[in-house]
């Protein structure tokens, strides 16, 4: 159960319309890292997690959150648009010629589709996509995104606090840079938990250390022409999982054969010398052996 208060969490004014601003703060709603993503990334592992407690109440207390955080930005972009005429855009959009290349004052479907308010699109006008939400039920990985995206969030959040001068839109954008640094930090808090609870330790997932092939599971690979790779922590000493040691490989080797794919069956038309020789079974809907033969006996000739 949700219930929704009117007020919202930190006040959301600007001082004057920015139809060009409001443009630009779409990203915050509907991109790949805007509060949309990250609304549904939580709400989406609150629900999938497995054990109750203190991870499903940090999950839930966070994801119900970015569902205000969404309604402060929508409410924000709304009233830059407010009152902005055609002619306030055009002026907006000449003044820079960068500006007027790439924006052209506010997004048309701010107008044309939401009436004068936000969109559920980024700053293209891109409309929100389920695919940048992160839910794998794996609460070790799931945090590792949660981190980077609270990263990345910042990282935007700081970007368009630099685009502006009014001072509401700042006063806003001070309030969810706080959000966004403390919300890193518990994300990093929690994963500690996770190990000190015994449920996570550093790789996700856990359990595979028996099975891969240990010899693999620490050394980096030199494979660019760079000359510096040794220098950081990963060069050597023990890795962050506490059950290898780092060492880079200088000069690795292919395991592997030639990277060549298999004979084509000849109903998918690819260009084949026939050196592989014929093809072991169906490919891609396709048959062959007897089920082919029966197939194309019982097929009439074009």
């Amino acid at each position: 159960m949700f219930r929704h208060t009117q007020k919202l969490q930190f006040e959301a004014r600007p001082e004057k319309p920015d139809p060009a601003y409001a443009h630009k703060l779409q990203e915050l709603v509907g991109g790949a890292y805007g509060e949309m993503s990250v609304m549904m990334q939580y709400l989406f592992q609150g629900w999938n997690t497995r054990i109750q407690g203190k991870y499903k109440d940090l999950i839930m207390d966070t994801a119900t959150e970015e569902i205000g955080h969404v309604e402060m930005l929508a409410t924000m972009i709304a009233r830059l648009l407010e009152g902005a005429p055609a002619t306030a855009t055009t002026k907006m959009a000449t003044s820079d010629p960068a500006v007027g290349a790439v924006l052209g004052g506010m997004d048309p479907q701010q107008a044309v589709i939401a009436g004068g308010a936000a969109l559920p699109a980024d700053s293209n006008g891109y409309p929100w996509n389920g695919r940048y939400a992160i839910a794998s039920g794996n609460l070790l990985a799931d945090f590792y995104a949660n981190v980077a995206a609270e990263a990345q969030s910042r990282l935007q959040t700081a970007r368009l606090y630099n685009m502006t001068d009014d001072p509401g839109v700042k006063d806003m954008l001070k309030f969810n840079l706080a959000r966004d640094t403390v919300h890193q930090n518990q994300w990093l808090a929690a994963i500690e938990q996770l190990r000190e609870d015994g449920l996570e330790n550093v790789v996700v997932p856990g359990g595979f250390e028996d099975v891969e092939y240990r010899e693999h599971a620490q050394t980096i690979w030199h494979l660019s022409d760079g000359a510096e790779t040794e220098l950081g922590l990963w060069g050597s000493g023990p890795t962050p999982d506490g059950d290898h040691e780092f060492s880079v490989l200088r000069s690795p080797e292919p395991l592997g054969d030639l990277a060549v794919p298999p004979p084509p069956d000849p109903k998918l038309y690819a260009t084949y010398d026939g050196s592989r020789g014929e093809p072991k079974g169906p490919v891609l809907g396709t048959e062959t052996g007897l089920k082919g033969k029966i197939k194309d006996a019982m097929t009439p000739d074009e």
